[in-house]
């Protein structure tokens, strides 16, 4: 497949379905059967290609026009794959929302978005009804499934009209046109709108396809459902999982199993807490994944034990990639899960977790920590190589701003004197002396002291180092500069609580023996940590705080 990258995110669909059509595109649950208790059926490019084409006929006759808005409710499908790409071809802009964040803030990201068009499934328009999702701005109203009691059309009336009607063809974006708008569960605060234009999902594809080597015709079994949109791009097979993509630490590892198996998958895409879960489990009954050649994982930083435990798992040399960035730039380091496994001694002596270099492309500036709008580069404080400051990243995929939120992109971006732009990460780490980027964490869960400025990542990875430790968090309980920092522990499976007493003493001594954990005196024992909704592996340092902050009185 040629790399010159069309305008038009969906035209790599057409250009794969040109040169190799009855290649399955997508493989998709489609009832009971003898692979993990499911059947699977599959659709050709070919196939893939028509059907989009269809359907993004049928949204233009609904009334749908270019540059329109159009909320994007369905679960992970056959459908979700042939609807979003039929709405880039039709210029159509999706407004895609994790449903996990919440009822509320769910109708506050409609609101600020006032999309003119609604596609659901129909647990998702009763909800629409109920909560008043939008009332005002959503005209248009179109059914995936069942359609009941509230009008509009359906999917399958979409793709009847766009059999009957004339060849379609694709929009070719304008520069800088939206092509979708991004609301992602993010760690603190409510989700922002990110825009995302045609020429930044290009480039994406471009640089995972050259950075892992993804080969045409290679099977992914991607367990993240924005993840698997690159399939079709990439030229891969997509085979959709029977798992509800909220819960992804919930996977059942037969299934994953099953599926590598009868696919052979070569590439997999899961969140820490999956990957967590599955090599727990294959660890325990010592089974391998032969034909995988990559895994990929984000959203969070994925722990050296759980490396351990998936390279175990994985044949020799294959390597579990850990790629760094944000919805709204991304990627931009990468790492794979030996040098990971390699720097394990550092971040356990509190050094923060090694992300790697950046992607060819990127650069990346390390700045004081502000508060504060900074329109130019030159008006931050630059620091130097091992200085910890806030992550400041410029390259091909950095999005421009927030939908209809200027006071929220006026604080994360800003320009060099060349009038390159800059996402300002909200994360904090630092560069060292071979160019790789050091994570330390985010800048909204820093514990400042009377006298001591603590950052979540390098604190944490002293305590972790316990053999009975499977994750801690630092929080801060009490007012900001003067609080008092708190480690809330989550033990091992099979470590009692029983020992708790025994354990505390140790953490303590691990405390006192690093200068950046001296002050930390409170450890307290915490079941089950809360955690985001999407991947399932970042700490809510929020709600545990709170939780803190009513045991330490």
């Amino acid at each position: 497949m040629s790399k010159r990258a069309p305008l038009n995110i969906a035209a790599f669909i057409t250009e794969v379905a040109q040169l190799r059509p009855h290649e399955p595109a997508i493989i998709y649950p489609s009832g009971r059967g003898d692979i993990a208790g499911r059947a699977y059926s599959q659709i050709s490019f070919a196939e893939l290609e028509t059907d989009t084409n269809n359907i993004a006929s049928g949204l233009l006759h609904t009334g749908l026009v270019r540059g329109d808005s159009c909320a994007l409710m369905v679960k992970p499908s056959l459908d979700f794959f042939a609807l979003i790409f039929a709405l880039f071809k039709a210029g159509i802009v999706p407004v895609l929302i994790d449903p996990g964040i919440g009822l509320k803030p769910l109708k506050q990201c409609l609101e600020r978005v006032e999309p003119r068009g609604f596609i659901g499934i129909g647990l998702a328009h009763v909800a629409r009804i109920l909560a008043g999702w939008a009332r005002s701005s959503i005209e248009i109203n179109i059914t995936v499934g069942r359609q009941l009691f509230w009008g509009g059309t359906s999917l399958e009336a979409l793709r009847r009209h766009g059999q009957d009607s004339a060849a379609f063809v694709a929009i070719e974006p304008e520069q800088d046109e939206t092509a979708a708008i991004l609301f992602t569960s993010g760690s603190t605060g409510l989700p922002k709108g990110v825009v995302y234009t045609h020429e930044i999902f290009v480039e994406q594809v471009n640089m995972i396809r050259d950075m892992f080597h993804i080969e045409p015709g290679e099977v992914d079994l991607p367990t993240f459902p924005l993840f698997s949109l690159f399939d079709p791009a990439l030229g891969m097979t997509a085979v959709i999982p029977d798992m509800d993509a909220r819960y992804p630490a919930k996977v059942d590892p037969n299934m994953v199993y099953a599926l590598i198996k009868e696919f052979k998958v070569s590439n997999m895409f899961g969140s820490p807490g999956l990957l967590n879960t599955l090599s727990r489990d294959a660890s325990e009954r010592g089974m391998k994944a032969p034909g995988l050649k990559r895994v990929i994982s984000a959203g969070a930083p994925t722990l050296p034990d759980t490396l351990q435990r998936m390279k175990e798992w994985l044949n020799d040399g294959v390597e579990v990639f850990t790629p760094y960035g944000a919805t709204e730039c991304m990627p931009i380091c990468i790492i794979g899960s030996s040098e990971v496994l390699a720097s394990r001694r550092l971040t356990e002596a509190g050094k923060g977790i090694c992300v790697g270099k950046p992607f060819q492309g990127v650069d990346i500036e390390i700045i004081a920590v502000s508060n504060e709008v900074i329109k130019k580069l030159a008006q931050a404080s630059q620091l130097t190589t091992g200085e910890i400051g806030e992550i400041a990243v410029h390259g091909p995929t950095v999005t421009a701003e927030y939908f209809a939120n200027e006071e929220a992109t006026r604080l994360a971006k800003m320009h060099d004197d060349q009038g390159r732009l800059y996402h300002r990460m909200g994360d904090v780490g630092y560069l060292d002396e071979d160019g790789r980027l050091w994570y330390c964490g985010r800048i909204a869960h820093i514990v400042d002291t009377d006298d001591q400025r603590i950052y979540t990542e390098p604190c944490e990875g002293i305590f972790n180092a316990h053999k009975d430790v499977f994750r801690s968090a630092l929080v801060g309980i009490g007012p900001p500069g003067s609080a008092r920092p708190v480690i809330c522990v989550e033990l091992e499976g099979k470590t009692s609580s029983g020992n708790w007493s025994a354990i505390q003493d140790e953490l303590s001594l691990l405390a006192k023996a690093h200068k950046q954990s001296a002050q930390i005196e409170d450890f307290l024992l915490h079941p089950s940590f809360p955690v985001d909704i999407r991947h399932n592996a970042k700490i809510d340092r929020v709600k545990l705080g709170h939780w803190a902050g009513n045991k330490i009185r």
